[in-house]
C-alpha cells in the first residue's frame, strides 16, 4: 500500500459538487430548448437553448478530469484489489439501486404520459430491449462509464504508477501541445464513429453500446489527464494558472458548438464535429473552472461539504422529478423563463427534501452512496 498525504484541495470538492448539481438546470432547460426530449414546452426558448448547450458542451469533460484525479489518488493509497472493490461499490451500488427505484418508474411514466417510446406493443423484442436500455440507464450513464474506466484503470493506473518518467518531465508542457493531443483524440473518436456509421450503423443506435463503449472512449482522455495531473505537478499547475487564450478559446468553441447544433444534421458530420468541438471546449474549460475555482473556492465551507455529500443523490433523483414537472406543470405555465425558474425550485426543493429523508434511513444511505453505514 502506498500512502500519499496532501493538503485537501477544497476547490476540487466545490467544482465537483457544482458540476453534478448543474444537471438540474441542464435537464430543466432541456424541456424549453429546441432539442427533442422526453417532454418539451410548446414553444422553445432561445436563451434556454443556449444555456442548455453551454452546460452540455463542457460539464462532463471537466467532471471526468476530477474523477481521474481522485481515482488515481486512491489507487496509490490502496492495494489494487481493495481499490477496485471500493470504487465499484461506490459507483455500482448507487447505479444498481437507482434502476429499480428511479429509472424503472421513470420508464413507465414516460411510456404512459409521453409519445417518446411510441407504440410499445408494435415494437420488436430487440426494440423493446433497446428502449429499456436507453431509459433504464438514462442519466445514470456516467456511472456506467465510471465503471468501465475503473476496470480499465486497473491496467492504466498500474502503467502510470510504474512509469519511469520523472515528475519534472512535463515542465515544458503548454496549452498548445495539450490542445493538439486532445484534438488528435477527438479526431480518433470521430474516425471510429464514422467507420461504425458506414459498416455497422445499427450499433450506434444501441443504448448499451453507446453508453458503455462510445461514451467511455470519449471521456477516456479526460480521465487519464486527471490521473496525470495528480502524478505530474506541472500538469496540475497548468490547469490552475489562468491563461487568457483558453478563456477566449472556450468562448469561440461554444460559438462553433452552437453553429454545429443549429445548421448540421445527424446523418451528416454532426456528431464528429461535435466531438472535436466538445473535447476542445472541455479541455479549455478545465483551465477556466480550475483557475477560477482555485482562486475563489479553495477554502473549507460547511455549505460546500453539504453539497458535496448531497450532489450524487440530488443528481440521481432529479431526472424523474424533472420529467414529472415537464408532464404535469410545464403545460400550465405559458412563460418559459418563469417555467424554468419554477422548475428549478420544484426539482431542487423536492430533491433536497428527499435527501434529508434518505439520510435518516440507513439502508437508503447505503444504496445511494455505496458506503457501509455505521
Amino acid at each position: 500500500m502506498t500512502k500519499k498525504t496532501q493538503q485537501r484541495e477544497y476547490f476540487f470538492d466545490s467544482i465537483r459538487a457544482y458540476l453534478m448539481l448543474l444537471g438540474v438546470p441542464f435537464h430543466v432547460s432541456l424541456i424549453y430548448s429546441t432539442q427533442s426530449w422526453s417532454v418539451n414546452s410548446p414553444v422553445p426558448s432561445e436563451w434556454l437553448t443556449l444555456l442548455n448547450d453551454f452546460i452540455h458542451a463542457f460539464r462532463m469533460q471537466v467532471f471526468f478530469v476530477i474523477s481521474g484525479y481522485f481515482s488515481y489518488m486512491l489507487f496509490l493509497r490502496y492495494s489494487r484489489q481493495h481499490w477496485v472493490k471500493v470504487r465499484l461499490e461506490r459507483i455500482g451500488i448507487p447505479m444498481l439501486a437507482a434502476i429499480p427505484l428511479l429509472t424503472l418508474p421513470q420508464f413507465f411514466l414516460i411510456k404512459a404520459w409521453t409519445t417518446k417510446i411510441g407504440n410499445w406493443s408494435s415494437l420488436s423484442l430487440y426494440d423493446k430491449f433497446n428502449a429499456l436500455t436507453w431509459d433504464l440507464i438514462s442519466h445514470l450513464w456516467f456511472l456506467l462509464v465510471l465503471i468501465v474506466l475503473t476496470l480499465a484503470g486497473v491496467w492504466m493506473f498500474k502503467w502510470l504508477r510504474e512509469s519511469k518518467t520523472a515528475k519534472t518531465e512535463y515542465s515544458d508542457l503548454n496549452w498548445t501541445r495539450l490542445s493538439i493531443a486532445i484534438l488528435l483524440c477527438s479526431l480518433a473518436w470521430g474516425t471510429v464513429r464514422r467507420l461504425l456509421f458506414i459498416v455497422a450503423p445499427q450499433l450506434l443506435g444501441n443504448g448499451l453500446f453507446n453508453y458503455g463503449v462510445m461514451q467511455s472512449l470519449f471521456y477516456l482522455p479526460f480521465f487519464i489527464l486527471g490521473a496525470m495531473a495528480w502524478k505530474y505537478p506541472a500538469i496540475k499547475g497548468l490547469f490552475v494558472k489562468p491563461v487568457p487564450w483558453t478563456f477566449i478559446g472556450s468562448a469561440l468553441a461554444f460559438v462553433a458548438y452552437v453553429a454545429n447544433q443549429t445548421y448540421n444534421r445527424g446523418d451528416g458530420w454532426l456528431y464528429e464535429i461535435d466531438a472535436v468541438v466538445s473535447m476542445m471546449m472541455g479541455l479549455w474549460m478545465v483551465n477556466v473552472a480550475f483557475s477560477l475555482g482555485h482562486r475563489l473556492l479553495n477554502s473549507h465551507s460547511p455549505r460546500v461539504t453539504y453539497l458535496v455529500n448531497a450532489s450524487l443523490f440530488i443528481y440521481l433523483v432529479h431526472h424523474p422529478l424533472t420529467i414529472l414537472y415537464g408532464i404535469f406543470f410545464v403545460p400550465e405555465i405559458s412563460n418559459n423563463t418563469l417555467g424554468f425558474l419554477t422548475g428549478l425550485v420544484f426539482v431542487f426543493g423536492i430533491a433536497f427534501i428527499l435527501y434529508e429523508f434518505h439520510l435518516r434511513v440507513p439502508l437508503l444511505r447505503f444504496l445511494f452512496s455505496g458506503k457501509p453505514q455505521r
